[in-house]
């Protein structure tokens, strides 16, 4: 059985074609630029030659494109959009014109003369399944896992970043296990544009699609570590470019996270809050108020355990007090969310359960981690 899994973040998508039929370590892969990457980098290439900027396709990610959109704005450049296109950049489309964004039908974009064209979507297989076919590999799949960060649709009025962690609390009061915050593509709230954005693009009949968020499917994937997976009780944190997740757990179960941008971290902040999570005493309003995005705890333990960090920003935490132990699951820490994505994957597949679960299997201690229940309540 093979699985694609792609998990894409603020500079990088990490793509896995996880293949049951050999070894997990010789699966192939590719750590790519990010959409959104490639997208700034389009976008500041037609502001260096003085060109309008015309944006097609869906929601996807922002970040750097968006920060280069308003570059390209603020150098006195025209800057048109589909709706479609134009929500990538905020939900809200009345805010998007007030930043100097017009928006166009589909059939006026094409008519806009000299104008560098960009598509957006988180998800350009076409491109992935080309890369992999340029080194012999026949990317032939049976099921697709994908890792996208969603902030939803905000009710206006109301901050993205409480609507996003409103959400994500909400899951774990239902069921306080990592595996809550993964979809069928059929299962997937109306609000997490985004993720149906992807989701409508990946429509293939007789293959499953299952989404999960990216700093989750990173922590999940955390636990596939030899290392990390004999432990009961830990902290895992992904220190991803743009956030930041922490989950206190215990016995495969959640009983605390909180989410923060990391560029407003570093070991001592890190510290700092892991203890208070730990110890059950952080608050949602604490870390909203210092511009996270907020806190959820259930329960809190008298000492910190056993902490583990991945992430591409890691090495924020090299001169942490706690001493967290750096996972790198299958030998790749860049793949900790792709492996995240498999193990969601074989969760809420039963189809493909048992032959993923055989593959990813090391040791005895393998799964003492997992979460007890496939199926979603």
């Amino acid at each position: 059985m093979r699985l694609l899994a792609i998990d894409v973040g603020g500079h990088t998508q990490d793509i896995l074609l996880f293949d049951t039929g050999g070894l997990v370590e010789n699966c192939f892969n590719m750590i790519m630029p990010s959409p959104t990457t490639i997208v700034s980098w389009q976008i500041k290439e037609a502001t260096a030659e003085r060109r309008p900027v015309v944006f097609t396709g869906v929601n996807a990610g922002g970040g750097p494109s968006f920060w280069a959109l308003q570059d390209h704005l603020k150098a006195g450049l025209k800057v048109y959009s589909t709706p479609e296109a134009a929500v990538s950049f905020d939900d809200d489309l009345d805010r998007v014109v007030e930043l100097g964004v017009k928006l166009v039908s589909a059939d006026e974009a094409k008519k806009i003369r000299r104008a560098q064209r960009i598509e957006l979507k988180d998800i350009d297989l076409a491109a992935i399944l080309v890369s992999f076919r340029l080194f012999g590999i026949e990317p032939i799949f049976e099921g697709l896992a994908v890792g996208v960060l969603d902030h939803g649709v905000a009710p206006k009025g109301k901050s993205d970043r409480f609507f996003r962690f409103e959400h994500l609390r909400n899951l774990m009061n239902q069921r306080n296990e990592l595996i809550a915050m993964s979809y069928k593509a059929e299962e997937i709230p109306s609000y997490l544009t985004r993720m149906k954005a992807v989701a409508g693009s990946l429509s293939f009949d007789g293959v499953p699609l299952v989404l999960m968020d990216t700093g989750p499917a990173a922590a999940l994937g955390a636990l596939e570590d030899r290392r990390v997976a004999v432990e009961e009780r830990l902290v895992t944190l992904n220190m991803g470019n743009f956030h930041t997740l922490a989950f206190h757990i215990s016995d495969g179960k959640v009983l605390g996270f909180f989410e923060h941008h990391t560029g407003l971290l570093n070991a001592r902040k890190t510290d700092s809050l892991v203890r208070q999570l730990v110890a059950g005493t952080l608050t949602n309003e604490d870390v909203f108020a210092a511009d996270g995005h907020g806190a959820w705890v259930s329960r809190g333990e008298q000492s910190v355990p056993f902490v583990t960090v991945t992430g591409p920003q890691r090495n924020l935490m090299s001169g942490s007090r706690l001493k967290p132990y750096f996972a790198t699951p299958y030998g790749s820490m860049m793949l900790a969310g792709c492996f995240g994505l498999v193990r969601a994957f074989s969760l809420r597949v039963e189809q493909f359960r048992g032959e993923i679960e055989q593959s990813l299997k090391r040791d005895s201690a393998a799964g003492a981690l997992r979460p007890r229940s496939a199926s979603r309540k």
